[in-house]
């Protein structure tokens, strides 16, 4: 600060005629010490004399540097700010004090924990840390700065293990208690919001009993201390530390020291006595040599000659020409040749803080600002304690924060670190190991949120990324692989020809239509015959015209749904067994009558001849005509995929479209096939030779027993079994009626032609 008023002083363009004066407090890190300098500087400076301007006059304190410590500055802000004097400070960090209501004259050319805070939650984030512990000093700095760290670590999805606190002054056994928590803790990842000499003492005592190697993320606070790099267990630590800067002038001003201005001051005299191991006094007590002028301070290589890693100085240095600056623009005004400044002007303090809100400088590349909150545009290096060949540990800057950048670019590494005891593999630290694809994460009762099991997705849902807090549902349509983290096409099903299922239908089906057409193949070839005369031969031909039909509408049901085979498959079923079971049933009345017409002075027949037989037959068969086709027009059957049936697969299908239109269809041949049914039981006991009405009868019965089963095995059946089901029904009313009532027949046409006569079929029992 020295170095800095004296170049300003001596600067022909800052403040020129105007001499800054100072004076140095140390408040030793006290509160009470704090306080009780403020007050003095309230109370105003001794009177001094001006040995240049001949004249003597009272201090008049404008601005306040410092306090290095965010407590202290806490405690001096609120008591000078009453007043109207600006503080600006170049290492207190704490958060709170950018509330400008309760702090409005604080500035500060270190960046506020805030910022901080939110780097090193975006550097746990950046290296995928979910599960660490935390450290803090028992201080505004370390509460401020580690509530602020744990709002942005929970933002980001990060949980801490532990939370403590500790301060230098803390009773052993307190120290010792936080150390066990370090030492039994699973969490590999230590972050540490403290100030150095609360680290030590925290560190002296993990050194006794060292806990598993964990990797330590410290603040600006204790990251760039050197005296704490001789500590191992820290080795490989990470942190964000004040941008290092070079203050041309300042080493060749720091080693202008001699001995007898080191004897002025206490400070110094305790520097010196310790750099070169003797003694400024004539006579001393210990067993140091007295200084005998021969030491030569540019031959010393220590922390106060070494000016290559400045950080904190720089900002006391950015302080002191903030406020020059300031003061410059308060008294200072530009002529056309010269700048002028009032020198006598008395300065107003509020004036005053509303220049400095407004300083925008930059002075040796630099930038010094302040914004609404009265902080600078926050700037960190990424710093790594990396071991050099000879064991040594160095600060190594390996990236940086600028929170100017654009959001997601304010982080950025630009070199390799070295993680916790020289390791270059990244440490692992999580409370639980992500869940892969095909699961989903469920949280542990009564632990963090970083704590859960992983659990597969249920049926029909999936996740595609690792540590999906939920699976989403595949659309209607899709259903999961096997490892449940992709959808696919649900597989369709239908009766498909390629089934062995469907060419078994198949080939029955085709046999039924050869087996009826060789069956009136052979009626016809024997149409003369009693057999084939006596049994009605015109209905004969039409019923197995009509079961050849029945055998092969059953193929319209294999095969892919389409608009036209759904309304054809119903229709044709119904229609042409309509057709048949109408040829049975005239059968069955003629069967009747003509027995009924051999009793005296009857004259039935007249009324079932072939024509009256013909109108019966398209008479019924019309009616169902009638039914199909109100059905197609007002709400035909159409293909559909059918997704809730099974859940992992598409089944295409014939929707019914109006169900009262295919019960209509049903009930209507279930109507004809009982009256049939109990015509045939009524004349099964009639005299003759051979009786059709017994055959009608047992064609008729499996007729009513294979429908009565489908019901029930129709609306149970799931998918494509539904269709085999009707096909089969289909084929096994159609086999009974060919096999009952012709099969007889043709047995008797082809392997008992001596009873194929007129004698044999008239002659009685």
């Amino acid at each position: 600060m020295i170095f800095a008023i004296e170049e300003i002083n001596n600067s022909t363009e800052l403040l020129p005629g105007i001499r800054l004066g100072y004076q140095l407090y140390d408040s030793c890190a006290s509160v009470l010490m704090a306080s009780h300098i403020s007050f003095q500087i309230l109370n105003g400076q001794d009177p001094v004399f001006d040995s240049n301007s001949n004249c003597s006059h009272s201090g008049e304190v404008v601005a306040v540097v410092g306090d290095s410590g965010s407590t202290p500055s806490i405690s001096i802000s609120r008591i000078i700010g009453s007043f109207n004097i600006p503080m600006v400070s170049h290492f207190a960090t704490c958060a709170c004090l950018s509330n400008k209501q309760q702090f409005p004259t604080f500035f500060r050319t270190i960046p506020s924990d805030q910022f901080q805070a939110d780097a090193l939650a975006k550097l746990v984030k950046h290296f995928g840390w979910t599960w660490i512990g935390a450290v803090r000093s028992d201080s505004d700095y370390g509460n401020y700065g580690m509530k602020s760290f744990l709002a942005a670590a929970q933002r980001e999805g990060i949980c801490v293990e532990y939370s403590e606190s500790l301060y230098r002054t803390d009773s052993q056994n307190k120290i010792q208690r936080v150390a066990d928590v370090i030492r039994r803790s699973t969490a590999r990842i230590i972050v540490a919001f403290m100030e150095s000499g609360d680290l030590t003492v925290l560190l002296e005592e993990l050194a006794q009993e060292p806990p598993p190697p964990r990797q330590w993320i410290g603040s600006e606070g204790w990251i760039t201390d050197p005296q704490l790099m001789a500590y191992s267990l820290c080795a490989g630590a990470i942190g964000f530390a004040i941008q290092r800067s070079v203050i041309p002038g300042l080493r060749e001003f720091l080693l202008d020291l001699s001995p007898s201005e080191a004897a002025a001051s206490s400070v110094l005299t305790e520097f010196w006595e310790d750099a070169f191991n003797c003694s400024l006094a004539e006579i001393t007590k210990s067993d140091k040599r007295v200084c005998d002028g021969t030491e030569d301070i540019k031959t010393l290589n220590s922390p106060y000659t070494d000016t290559s890693q400045l950080r904190i100085t720089n900002m006391v240095y950015k302080a002191v020409y903030a406020i020059a600056h300031a003061i410059h623009n308060a008294v200072c005004h530009e002529t056309s040749f010269t700048t002028k400044c009032e020198k006598f002007i008395r300065v107003e303090l509020k004036q005053f803080i509303s220049v400095m809100k407004k300083i925008n400088i930059s002075h040796n590349g630099y930038p010094v600002s302040f914004d609404a909150n009265g902080d600078p545009v926050a700037f960190y290096e990424l710093v790594n304690w990396q071991k050099s060949e000879s064991g040594v540990i160095d600060l190594v800057t390996v990236g940086y924060y600028d929170a100017s950048l654009p959001k997601g670019q304010e982080f950025q590494i630009n070199r390799n670190i070295t993680w916790v005891d020289g390791g270059t593999q990244l440490p692992v630290s999580v409370c639980s190991e992500s869940c892969p694809p095909g699961t989903h994460k469920v949280l542990q009762k009564g632990k963090p949120i970083c704590c859960y099991d992983c659990i597969p997705c249920p049926e029909g849902e999936i996740s595609n990324t690792t540590d999906s807090p939920d699976c989403s549902p595949c659309p209607s349509e899709l259903w999961p692989n096997a490892q449940r983290d992709a959808c696919f096409p649900k597989p369709v099903e239908f009766l498909s020809y390629d089934e062995v299922l469907a060419i078994i239908l198949a080939a029955f089906s085709v046999s039924g239509a050869c087996l009826a057409i060789i069956t009136a193949a052979i009626f016809f070839h024997h149409r003369t015959t009693p057999i084939v005369r006596a049994n009605n031969s015109e209905l004969s031909f039409l019923l197995l015209f009509s079961l050849t039909l029945c055998f092969l509408c059953s193929l319209t049901f294999i095969g892919a749904p389409s608009d036209w085979s759904c309304m054809l498959r119903h229709t044709a079923f119904g229609i042409t067994f309509v057709l048949c079971i109408s040829c049975v049933l005239g059968k069955t009345v003629v069967v009747l009558m003509a027995f009924k017409a051999t009793l005296p002075g009857s004259n039935v027949m007249k009324w079932f001849g072939p024509p009256q037989q013909r109108m019966t037959v398209v008479f019924f068969t019309l009616i169902q005509i009638i039914i199909c086709t109100v059905w197609l027009l007002l709400s035909p059957p159409f293909p559909m995929k059918n997704l809730s049936t099974y859940k992992e697969k598409i089944i295409l299908e014939c929707a019914l479209g109006s169900a009262v239109g295919f019960w209509a269809v049903l009930g209507y041949i279930g109507l004809l096939a009982v009256f049939c049914f109990v015509l045939a039981v009524l004349a099964r006991k009639l005299p003759d030779n051979f009786n059709e009405a017994k055959l009608i009868t047992f064609s008729m019965l499996i007729f009513c027993a294979v429908w009565l089963t489908f019901i029930p095995a129709y609306v149970s059946s799931p998918g494509k079994f539904t269709v085999a089901v009707e096909i089969f029904a289909i084929l096994a009313s159609s086999f009974g009626l060919i096999l009952c009532i012709f099969a007889p027949k043709c047995f008797i046409i082809l392997f008992q032609p001596e009873k194929n006569s007129k004698k044999s079929f008239m002659s009685k029992k």
